[in-house]
């Protein structure tokens, strides 16, 4: 729990954000420069099939904002059908990937770090 009187409130409209390529689509990432701030949020569009990685570090929570019809969550191999407002846990080391487009919310604890993204 963050207790510091320090911490100042912050608004970011994530549509204003650069874009990074990442094994997903393209992200926008929220409050990655903020050093008091200990997870990031990012906007992600997924436009086809992500490539299937994990995080030995990042828990993810995975926000779907829209999604094709035929769009899923593969997680540990299984795949889970996925629909606007379905939310995803995906603790450190589950491999998952996103299979369909999708744009997705992702809250990632503790703050992103692209060297904490594994492929098999």
């Amino acid at each position: 729990m963050i207790s510091d009187d320090r911490l100042e409130p912050q608004v970011l409209d994530l549509t204003e954000l650069p874009g990074v390529e990442c094994p997903c689509g393209i992200a926008r990432r929220a409050f990655s420069d903020r050093e008091d701030v200990p997870a990031t949020v990012h906007w992600t569009q997924i436009k086809c099939d992500a490539m299937t990685h994990y995080h030995r570090e990042h828990m993810e929570v995975y926000v779907v904002l829209s999604c094709a019809k035929d769009a899923a969550i593969e997680l540990n191999g299984q795949m889970h059908p996925v629909r606007p407002k379905t939310s995803v846990l995906i603790p450190p080391g589950t491999r998952h990937r996103a299979v369909g487009e999708m744009d997705v919310l992702i809250i990632c604890f503790p703050k992103f770090d692209p060297s904490d993204e594994h492929f098999d």
